[in-house]
């Protein structure tokens, strides 16, 4: 090919640009009651200067209204129909002219996940049936023209069965050959992305001795590391972390696939024994790696110097329904009700003096003492009467002193019947798996509920 006049040039060179901007979006999930309506929640959306939406379905009405917004979106296949997909073309055909195609003229369709964290969540024979589905679901767009959306899967970082030091990064034995090179394939013939799920707060809070707060939150100054075989040096957690991916994808005979961070962020609250979950440690690392992502130009990792990393923060909201320990329902920028729970600008433009003071935390050391698994306030008596009794149902004599007559025993006071049965329950049975979840109803504290002669069991971490 000839020269391009300089015009051209630099018309080629912006939409180049355009397709892989570092523009930051940030994920919408709705595993929350009382949550804004999709309507409120893309205006939320576009407050926080987000450029970019992932929602983890094709939801109607989220996409309804996403229409003539310009917001880029990230539609999902659920993890459940992904083998079904994978084995009839048919049905791929199905579910895309029933999910892109009516939106696809009004809503900016950008990008098509199938799954989420499939091999860290789902079934053996699920991860078997991921790139047959893309492969199908990718047909199917092309045959309705609907070549502007790229395909990919969303992957955690436990598929590397090695990720230190970066340069040793490697994927798992047992997915490397039959699922994850057809899956770089794939997405280097098709010039799509790896998506990827980068979390520095959980090597941290793993390993907190041994790891740094500051190199996590992107704060250090002074600690540095530099990879032994690689010779590459490192400032921070995040790049180590996408780097090793980097290095395994290599390994692998991909070294040019792009990456996404199709998640990240920092939970802003937690259970009592969840180290460093706090509104503080949340803002600083969401605030700088927003800095990192929009940096212009690119700063990309030691390994991949001046590349764009496109990324979707998680997430918009606080979802109270998540299962699992307290900081999976605190990792929004947003409350259920519409308000921040603290200062962000996904843009990148907002300068962090611009920002009122942050709450100093107070949990960044681990958590030695006591702590009470009680019920939730507010919760539905109905749900939590269920409960009251599955606890009671499981363990050794775990309600005998609830019991009318006994020491615990509160006529008419469901709340603490639970609360003395969710406590029973977990200092029991925490040692073999048990959580302080009760499916939203109940909660920790380290504040002690006994009353009188009653004395409420206790987990001791």
């Amino acid at each position: 090919m000839g020269l391009l006049p300089p015009f051209l040039l630099f018309l080629f060179l912006s939409l180049s640009s355009a397709e892989i901007s570092g523009e930051v979006g940030i994920s919408y999930g709705q595993g929350g009651d009382n949550l804004p309506s999709p309507t409120q929640s893309v205006k939320l959306i576009r407050s926080l200067g987000a450029k970019r939406v992932k929602i983890y379905n094709a939801d109607p009405n989220i996409l309804n209204a996403l229409k003539d917004t310009n917001l880029q979106v990230s539609i999902m296949v659920p993890n459940e129909i992904i083998t079904n997909i994978s084995t009839s073309q048919k049905l791929a055909d199905s579910w895309v002219e029933s999910n892109v195609v009516p939106f696809y003229s009004k809503t900016k369709i950008r990008y098509l996940l199938v799954g989420n964290e499939v091999i860290s969540i789902s079934p053996k024979e699920t991860w078997f049936a991921i790139v047959p589905a893309m492969h199908k679901l990718k047909y199917s767009l092309k045959a309705h023209g609907l070549n502007k959306i790229k395909v990919g899967t969303s992957m955690a970082m436990d598929v590397l069965a090695s990720s230190f030091p970066p340069s040793n990064g490697s994927f798992r034995s047992d997915i490397a050959g039959p699922i994850v090179k057809p899956l770089l394939q794939f997405l280097n013939r098709t010039k799509s992305f790896y998506f990827l799920d980068v979390y520095t707060y959980f090597p941290w809070s793993g390993d907190p001795k041994n790891v740094n707060l500051e190199y996590a939150l992107f704060e250090s100054r002074t600690v540095k590391y530099t990879d032994p075989v690689s010779n590459l040096t490192y400032t921070n957690l995040f790049d180590q972390m996408v780097d090793s991916v980097v290095f395994a994808m290599r390994k692998l005979g991909y070294p040019d696939v792009r990456i996404w961070i199709a998640e990240t962020g920092w939970p802003n609250a937690g259970d009592v024994d969840q180290i460093g979950a706090n509104i503080y440690n949340a803002a600083t690392y969401n605030r700088n790696v927003i800095k990192k992502l929009t940096a212009k130009p690119a700063i990309g990792t030691p390994a991949r110097p001046g590349w764009v990393l496109p990324s979707f923060l998680f997430a918009l909201f606080n979802e109270n329904r998540k299962p699992g320990p307290g900081t999976e329902r605190h990792f929004g920028l947003l409350y259920p009700n519409g308000l921040n729970v603290y200062g962000i600008d996904l843009s990148g433009e907002t300068p962090d003096s611009d920002y009122p003071p942050l709450p100093k935390p107070d949990n960044n050391e681990p958590y030695k003492g006591k702590i009470w698994c009680v019920a939730a306030k507010g919760v539905n008596a109905s749900e939590l009467g269920s409960a009251l009794s599955y606890a009671c149902s499981q363990g050794n004599k775990t309600c005998d002193p609830i019991q009318p007559g006994k020491q615990c025993f509160k006529p008419e006071s469901l709340f603490w019947h639970a609360s003395y049965a969710f406590s029973s329950y977990w200092s029991q049975l925490k040692q073999i798996g048990a959580t302080c979840y009760f499916n939203g109803l109940a909660t920790q504290t380290a504040k002690d509920p006994s009353f009188g002669n009653c004395k409420f069991p206790s987990v001791t971490v």
